[in-house]
């Protein structure tokens, strides 16, 4: 069976995408660049659910690249890939230099183009499958610059490929967090998630570009 493949699991919202996927007995494969992403598989498979742990940095390309590509060979051209990496830091405008708006830029945008380009093709040739961006920040805030831009280019890629590979039957579409995710509220990352499945699920004639989960708790 295809499975799903999450590149920048994290603890909070990536672990929790995986996690829906996995309930689904969806085969997940994880993608991070930290070596807790072993701990964090081992913690879906200490609930009965199995995932699979796999190291890169979303800058780097060609780990990037041989990390998906040992998911394909584990599960098969991915049902759905979800991309979920970012770097959320305070900065105001003018805060940054060059290199680390590019090291931003790279990780917040970057990184989901080169995955999306790398799996979508095959995707499209089989002529089904989903690609799900995790954005945010609906409107621009000047205490997250960096975060601001990067979250407006996640809006304008999911454009992009949905009008690249859209009409081959590739669903692409965001996820927009518009609160800051917290455990046990309205926010919690395990009701985000559901948002990623519902997406995912959805017949071709009903898909939507974007859904925004709106919480109590502020940015």
């Amino acid at each position: 069976m295809a499975g799903a493949v999450v590149v920048g699991a994290g603890p909070g919202l990536g672990i929790a995408v995986a996690r829906r996927f996995a309930r689904a007995e969806v085969p997940v494969a994880l993608i991070a660049r930290s070596a807790r992403v072993v701990e964090l598989a081992g913690s879906l498979e200490r609930e009965g659910l199995k995932a699979l742990p796999l190291r890169a940095d979303s800058t780097d390309v060609s780990s990037l690249r041989a990390a998906l590509d040992a998911a394909v060979a584990a599960h098969g051209v991915p049902e759905v890939l979800v991309y979920n990496a970012a770097i959320i830091q305070q900065d105001r405008p003018g805060e940054l230099d060059a290199e680390r708006h590019q090291q931003a830029w790279s990780v917040n945008v970057l990184g989901a183009l080169q995955s999306a380009a790398h799996i979508a093709p095959a995707m499209a040739r089989r002529g089904h499958g989903t690609i799900l961006l995790t954005g945010g920040m609906p409107r621009p805030d000047a205490r997250y610059a960096s975060l601001s831009l990067g979250k407006a280019g996640i809006r304008a890629l999911t454009h992009l490929l949905d009008e690249e590979y859209g009409p081959a039957g590739v669903h692409v579409a965001t996820v927009t967090v518009d609160c800051h995710m917290v455990a046990g509220t309205d926010s919690d990352p395990d009701l985000v998630a559901e948002h990623y499945w519902t997406l995912h699920r959805q017949a071709r004639g009903a898909w939507q570009r974007e859904i925004v989960h709106v919480g109590s708790t502020p940015v």
